[in-house]
């Protein structure tokens, strides 16, 4: 039975869950990213039961959902937000919660609490879609000096030297500082809790605030790289390895450090369209709508998508390099993220 030819008449059986057709937005992170998602979440979704989606760009953070949610003008619905701005977001009211227990069973029929990882449920906010990373990449035909192999060679500018393009926010960055600073990894959330752990970070990106490029979106970061403006970029992996595997760049993701986390599909408060938004994230966080995510070096987030994933790329995946990196703490950036980006701004104007 072909649910768009019927979703408007809510008929019992096959079609049961799905509304009367609707028009909603759904906002989520370009590039590659967002090619994959349109194919394999939004296109299938729309064909299956005749709602319309737009779908936009959407940068980071939640400045512009606050001021949404604030303003009584809601305009998105559906949104794929990362979990390091999903604590923040969900704890001061901007988003709706979700039924979990409304989730599918995996394709395998494992049940959804057991097929989806811990942390992709942990939130009553979001479904967690993917395991994704930040890590810094280099371009073999621009870089002097070698082959940096740390995130201290990053801040290296006397043994590396060149541009830096860093994401204007303090999330990463002063996790990095501390790292090469000599900061052990486990030990990094306890220093930025602290007031001399926050000014040591600072200071030690001063030593390099000279060489940094700031950038808002993610998709300005292989640009950077390929055009020569910078010869290190801070990247989500997943257009690095598109710029890699598509085009052919000759760059080189650098996994030591690299800060890893999670997104998630989540609703905004006061959607207009919240029952077929529930629909959209039940469909897109199925077995085989995740398994696509690694097309573009995600991990996705149920077990029973890895049946449909090529096994060669399993290792390309943030989940083969969990040792090398750190899990991101998006309970720390919910406490200290408002503060700390204030600092952060004052320290950028300095």
């Amino acid at each position: 039975m072909n649910c768009k030819k019927i979703a408007a008449l809510l008929l019992a059986g096959t079609c049961s869950t799905y509304v009367a057709a609707e028009k909603f937005t759904a906002v989520s992170f370009g590039g590659a990213y967002g090619e994959t998602q349109q194919k394999y979440m939004i296109e299938p979704f729309m064909e299956e039961t005749g709602h319309e989606i737009l779908f936009e760009n959407y940068s980071g953070g939640i400045a512009e959902l606050k001021a949404q949610v604030e303003s009584g003008n809601v305009l998105w619905d559906v949104m794929d937000i990362e979990v390091i701005d999903l604590e923040r977001a969900c704890s001061e009211g901007l988003l709706e919660t979700f039924p979990m227990d409304t989730l599918p069973d995996g394709d395998d029929g494992t049940p959804a609490a057991e097929d989806f990882s811990e942390a992709a449920l942990a939130n009553e906010c979001g479904v967690g879609n993917i395991v994704w990373t930040v890590l810094f990449a280099y371009n073999h035909d621009t870089i002097k000096g070698g082959q940096p192999t740390t995130v201290a060679d990053l801040f290296d500018t006397k043994k590396f030297p060149g541009k830096r393009a860093l994401r204007k926010r303090p999330q990463v960055n002063m996790e990095w500082a501390l790292i090469a600073d000599g900061v052990a990894k486990e030990d990094v959330y306890t220093m930025l809790e602290t007031e001399e752990g926050q000014q040591r970070a600072l200071d030690k990106l001063a030593t390099i605030k000279d060489d940094i490029i700031w950038y808002d979106s993610w998709s300005q970061a292989p640009q950077l790289l390929n055009d020569g403006g910078a010869v290190m970029v801070q990247v989500a992996n997943g257009r690095i390895f598109d710029a890699i595997r598509s085009e052919g760049k000759p760059f080189e993701m650098v996994w030591d450090s690299h800060l890893y986390d999670l997104d998630v599909w989540a609703i905004v408060k006061g959607s207009k369209h919240k029952k077929v938004a529930e629909e959209f994230i039940r469909f897109a966080t199925g077995s085989k709508p995740l398994s696509s995510m690694p097309l573009v070096a995600y991990g996705p987030t149920r077990e029973s998508s890895y049946q449909y994933v090529d096994k060669e790329v399993i290792p390309m995946l943030p989940s083969s390099h969990l040792d090398e990196g750190l899990k991101a703490s998006s309970e720390f950036w919910a406490d200290y993220g408002e503060s700390l980006g204030e600092k952060f701004n004052e320290w950028l104007l300095k």
